[in-house]
């Protein structure tokens, strides 16, 4: 039975710009046949059959013709097959040729197009490609037409009209050539504004602007290397006003974020947006408790008890997951006051429809031990489910006070069983390494032998763990949430590095 082959386009590096379709699609792959300028982070988790077939410059892991015949023999075996090409498939990216191939071979295709770097990595750098005041059309043009770089007698040069912009797309090894040609031949003048975006919509983004006549000297000194855009025209002139990417506070820091998979896309997503490269590397794993038969005990006599406390988002989830396997729901908790020892928790709470009663200032054991001191909790009783791995300074610290604690370990957490080669590269040439718990920081250790990058802690108790391990600090939330752990990345960045 034959297969499907999805040629789709990975976008231009941001791996959030892909589609959604695009995304969906390599969660279903059985096989992806992946270019050099596809983001790997978008691949780095995939489960299934993954090759690569990168071009970079003249080194090709394969022609074009093996690529051709890779796709039909994975199709021929049945397999749904991703080609996952850089920016959009159809926009010099050979994806025509490749779909032809598809057809004559009679493999069912489907094109899933994708953002083109045309006109999103200059949009990154601040540089429309129209605007109403400097360009009301715009030109593509590959700087060459054939495998060899250096050949550039057949490409198709445009005319000069100040009323356009004008995109080359692989040009930079024909940068010279392509100045020459235009300036002596198609009449553009010298002067003409032109910006290089190098890795565009990514972290590792650079930008340069001069003159056409200059750009080549300037690319020389300033050692511009491929892959980049080049961007002819007045709306050259809008960088300075416009930019924004390269401004963000974290721009080009490469940040490794350890939380739980589940749990990391919310910091993830706010170091994204401030311009850092995530590198999602989950060192724990939690793992329900496989017998809940205690927990399940407690909560059918719920009643009995007059405090609920919940040290983590975890134990609120499997807590209430529990409660609602056995029949019961958050009506059953009506008489039970709820402290919770962080933000988190308490959000997480909000989503069942209940608020906490109790939360410390500083969001640690001790400061809710505190905050109980001046309660008269004696003789009260208090079930607190949590993690097998938690501190016992809440129970014990609570059983001080007078009462009756029932500490219930519902789940624990785990190292991942697999970890990733290539993501474990990335991580050891990281800026920074964030850590959210103590246990992301043993786990995080227990895996990675040397790291290069500064150590970011959300609290004072992830930061003794740290020290335990034999390391220093040198980022410290003083708000213990992923809020105040960002703003602490910001205020290193903007005090302490360029």
């Amino acid at each position: 039975m034959k297969g499907i082959v999805y040629l789709v386009g990975a976008g231009p590096g941001d791996p959030e710009l892909i589609t959604v379709k695009g995304k969906r699609l390599l969660q279903e792959a059985e096989c992806v046949i992946y270019d050099y300028l596809a983001e790997k982070s978008l691949i780095a988790d995939l489960k299934c059959e993954l090759i690569y077939v990168g071009k970079q410059g003249s080194n090709h892991t394969m022609s074009q013709e093996e690529i051709n015949a890779l796709m039909i023999k994975k199709a021929l075996e049945g397999k749904k097959v991703l080609r996952l090409k850089g920016g959009d498939p159809f926009i010099f990216g050979r994806g025509g040729e490749e779909a032809e191939e598809l057809a004559r071979a009679g493999i069912p295709f489907v094109v899933v197009p994708g953002i083109s770097s045309f006109y999103s990595a200059p949009a990154y750098a601040g540089i429309p490609v129209t605007h109403r005041d400097f360009a009301n059309a715009f030109e593509v043009i590959s700087g060459h037409r054939r495998d060899d770089a250096s050949e550039i007698d057949d490409v198709n040069f445009p005319e000069y009209d100040p009323e356009k912009t004008f995109v080359f797309l692989m040009g930079m090894k024909n940068l010279s050539h392509i100045k020459e040609k235009l300036i002596n031949e198609k009449h553009f003048p010298p002067d003409t504004p032109v910006g290089i975006v190098s890795w565009g919509t990514r972290p590792q983004q650079r930008v340069l602007t001069a003159t056409l006549n200059s750009i080549d000297i300037e690319v020389e000194r300033t050692k511009m290397k491929p892959p980049a855009i080049i961007v002819m025209g007045g709306v050259v002139s809008l960088r300075e006003r416009l930019r924004w990417f390269d401004n963000q506070p974290l721009f080009g820091k490469k940040i490794v974020v350890t939380r739980t998979r589940e749990q990391a896309s919310r910091l993830s997503s706010m170091l994204i947006t401030l311009g850092a490269e995530v590198v999602e590397f989950p060192t724990i794993e939690i793992k329900r408790e496989e017998n809940l038969s205690t927990l399940h005990n407690a909560l059918q006599n719920i009643d009995k008890y007059h405090w609920l406390v919940f040290t983590s988002q975890n134990a609120v989830n499997i807590f209430f997951e529990e409660l609602f396997k056995i029949g019961k729901d958050s009506r059953t908790l009506g008489n039970i006051k709820i402290a919770v020892i962080g933000k988190a928790s308490g959000d997480e709470l909000k989503q069942y429809g209940l608020r906490p009663d109790l939360i410390p200032e500083e969001f640690v054991a001790e400061s809710l031990i505190e905050k109980f001191s001046k309660i008269d909790i004696k003789h009260k009783k208090i079930l607190l489910p949590c993690s097998a791995d938690a501190r016992p300074t809440l129970r014990d610290g609570l059983e001080k006070l007078g009462a009756e604690v029932n500490r219930i370990h519902i789940y624990s957490s785990q190292k991942p069983a697999k970890i990733n080669d290539e993501i474990l590269d990335m991580v050891k040439g990281a800026d920074v390494v964030t850590f959210t718990s103590s246990s992301t920081v043993n786990n995080f250790f227990d895996i990675v032998n040397s790291c290069n990058g500064v150590f970011a802690s959300i609290g004072p108790i992830t930061t003794e763990t740290l020290i335990k391990r034999g390391h220093e600090a040198e980022i410290t939330a003083r708000e213990y949430t992923i809020d105040g752990l960002v703003k602490a990345l910001i205020e290193y960045f903007t005090e302490v590095k360029p």
